[in-house]
């Protein structure tokens, strides 16, 4: 199989390593190059941000090419696929059935393996959780080389830890992931103003049990009484009596849209505070329809419609802070943070605020009940070091969270504070990976996976059912 070097970076393009690579196209030379190889990372369509799927010192395995979609029962909504399929495959095949993503980020340029990876989640969270909720079945290549068959009943503890474990668990192979029906490819969006961060929460308070789909952009350079002021998105899948008359012949047909594209660096200068603060202005009090028939892709990946967008942040990239805060704790950490970041004179484009429901049952998954923000920071070095390890202090006070899949520059000490179950993670990793193959330049700097000792590696080694040969 052929291998090169190449430089990667996530979809912040910070930081940049130069990796070894290799694009398997057959489950053989999967695992010729799992067995060849003393370090791997899958990596999918290089859609998480910062360093999850990096491996300076090891292999970074492609997973693009593996993209079979193996079967469908349109009686239940279980797809069975490889790793490799994006959910805009997904889309494109499934929608015109009446099949939509049960949860999906804010992006359909994922891969299924990246985004079991990642435990991803969406504008439903409140009412569905992540994507782990959803997921039946994962077939899962060991580093002995063997594969093994895990599930929510079956080698439960694998499962658990490789739902939202960032690829260190070893190489998803395929997965039964479970689709939801839709009436359309349309939401009934409800577009409300908010005044400032009391008044965004209570919103949500009063709208989560009547929207499927909830999400506020938040003017993160307000301050003193507009502080954490927004503009909510409420939304509902619209059945076909809601659509017009063109809509109604075909409701679940995506309108063609024009893509463009961003064709190189942005100026570092072009994104600054004047800049961002007459875009939050304008995007604030911009008119809108109260109500509105809006497609999924203007929804659900307004972005996806800008090609290489991250470009606008210019060639040192960008950083995506997402927090988590409890419910008990949110209102006073999202204020703190928000009042850190216009201390700072840092702003986002890109501010989105959203309410949590449960857990899912991954070790390290990110979510629970409470609420999540999300900023995009132009990367400038060492100050925003600073500013970042600031807001980990005031997320940490407060029981929050980072999220892995967005994660640039935690630390180590942070991160194991922030995850409770990480010494369980690190029990199941060190069973089925004894010797720490399956390990990222993220999962370094965090030190996620306990150092292996090789007098104590085989004692390690644990018996698992299923597994296939």
């Amino acid at each position: 199989m052929f291998e090169h070097r190449e430089q990667l970076s996530g979809w912040g393009n910070c930081p940049r390593e130069t990796c070894r690579t290799a694009s398997p196209g057959t489950w053989s030379a999967q695992h010729a190059a799992v067995m060849d190889s003393p370090s791997v990372i899958a990596r999918g369509m290089g859609r998480s941000y910062g360093d999850p799927a990096l491996n300076s010192e090891g292999l970074v395995l492609n997973q693009t090419a593996m993209r079979r979609m193996l079967s469908f029962d349109d009686r239940t909504g279980i797809l069975e696929c490889e790793a490799g399929v994006s959910f805009a495959e997904i889309i494109e095949v499934l929608l015109p059935r009446g099949w939509f993503l049960p949860t999906s980020p804010g992006t359909k340029f994922v891969s299924v393996g990246g985004a079991i990876a990642a435990d991803v989640h969406g504008k439903n969270h409140h009412r569905v959780g992540s994507i782990g909720n959803f997921i039946h079945e994962i077939q899962l290549l060991l580093a002995s080389g063997d594969v093994l068959i895990c599930s929510p009943q079956s080698n439960s503890d694998v499962f658990q830890a490789t739902v939202g474990g960032m690829g260190l668990t070893g190489i998803i192979q395929t997965a039964k992931l479970q689709l939801t029906r839709v009436p359309s490819a349309y939401c009934k969006v409800t577009y409300q103003r908010t005044k400032n961060l009391d008044h965004t929460l209570e919103q949500f308070i009063d709208t989560d049990g009547g929207y499927e789909y909830s999400v506020a952009w938040v003017d993160c350079l307000s301050g003193g009484k507009s502080l954490g002021r927004s503009v909510l998105m409420l939304g509902n899948g619209a059945v076909p009596e809601e659509l017009n008359t063109s809509q109604r012949a075909q409701p679940y047909a995506l309108p063609v849209q024009r893509s463009k594209t961003v064709p190189g660096w942005f100026p570092a200068s072009l994104m600054n505070r004047a800049s961002i603060r007459a875009f939050n202005e304008v995007f604030y009090r911009a008119p809108r329809p109260s109500q509105a028939i809006v497609d999924f892709d203007k929804y659900f990946y307004p972005l996806d419609g800008l090609n290489h967008w991250n470009r606008m942040y210019g060639a040192q990239g960008f950083v995506q802070y997402q927090a988590w805060f409890p419910e008990t704790t949110s209102r006073q950490g999202l204020i703190e943070l928000l009042a850190q970041i216009v201390a700072s004179g840092r702003g986002s484009f890109l501010a989105v605020l959203k309410s949590c429901g449960a857990a899912s049952p991954g070790m390290l998954s990110f979510l629970d009940r409470g609420h999540t923000l999300a900023l995009d920071f132009k990367n400038t070095g060492p100050d925003l070091l600073t500013l970042s390890q600031e807001l980990d202090r005031i997320v940490l006070q407060h029981g929050g969270r980072l999220y892995l899949a967005k994660d640039a520059m935690m630390n180590a000490e942070t991160f194991a504070a922030m995850y409770p179950r990480l010494p369980e993670f690190r029990q199941v990793q060190a069973a089925v990976d004894p010797e720490g193959k399956f390990i990222s330049s993220q999962a370094r700097r965090l030190q996620i996976i306990c150092e292996r000792r090789p007098e104590t590696a085989a004692q390690t080694t644990q018996p698992h059912s299923q597994l296939v040969q």
